[in-house]
């Protein structure tokens, strides 16, 4: 591909697997929005968007968090969050469900300041599995992001990644627990109220 004729055209799903430089997938002005778009490694990779139970979740975290954020006293711990925002490296754009900036003490550069959180929801599939437990969380610590939370309405349970003298370490957090992190002090997420609201969706 060439820079100057990505404005020509509307990327979509008949481009995934395209292999492209970060400047060329940064310029392109015009997405079909009935996806979702990641560039990794060098290849555009086109993805189906989440599902409503991963939308409807991610929406009641981002609520709790912007409460937390208002009304506790510590709140001011968190500078901001975004849901569908990319996480910027050299060679990957990977758009995360929800990323969290703490100890700023201002509002982030979405491009240049790596979240403190990063977090994602579960998609169906065994090549989601491996996409957010392993291939996310890699990328993610590498960068610096110091906890990675991923969300599993599959399995019942949050596992939130961290890296400790380079080694990773989890924790495991199920259905009827919650958990809590020095980056927000006093917040505390209670999995069985998001789950809940996954399971609003479910098809009987």
């Amino acid at each position: 591909m060439i820079v100057e004729s990505l404005a020509d055209f509307v990327v979509g799903v008949e481009h995934n697997g395209v292999c492209m430089a970060p400047n060329e997938f940064d310029a392109v002005l015009d997405w079909d929005e009935l996806y979702d778009y990641e560039f990794i490694h060098g290849v555009l990779v086109v993805n189906p968007p989440p599902a409503i139970e991963e939308r409807d979740s991610c929406e009641e975290l981002g609520h709790r968090l912007r409460n937390y954020h208002a009304d506790h006293p510590q709140g001011f711990a968190m500078d901001a969050t975004a849901p569908g925002n990319y996480v910027f490296s050299t060679h990957s754009r990977r758009r995360a469900d929800r990323v969290i900036w703490t100890g700023l003490g201002r509002l982030p550069d979405v491009v240049k300041d790596i979240p403190s959180i990063v977090v994602e929801f579960v998609s169906e599939g065994r090549r989601s599995w491996m996409r957010d437990y392993i291939e996310k969380r890699d990328e993610y610590l590498a960068l610096g992001v110091v906890e990675y939370w991923v969300i599993d309405r599959f399995a019942r349970e949050m596992t939130a990644f961290s890296k400790i003298d380079e080694q990773i370490a989890e924790t495991i957090v199920k259905p009827d627990g919650a958990y809590q992190t020095p980056l927000l002090p006093g917040f505390e997420l209670n999995l069985a109220k998001l789950l809940a609201i996954a399971d609003r969706w479910r098809k009987e």
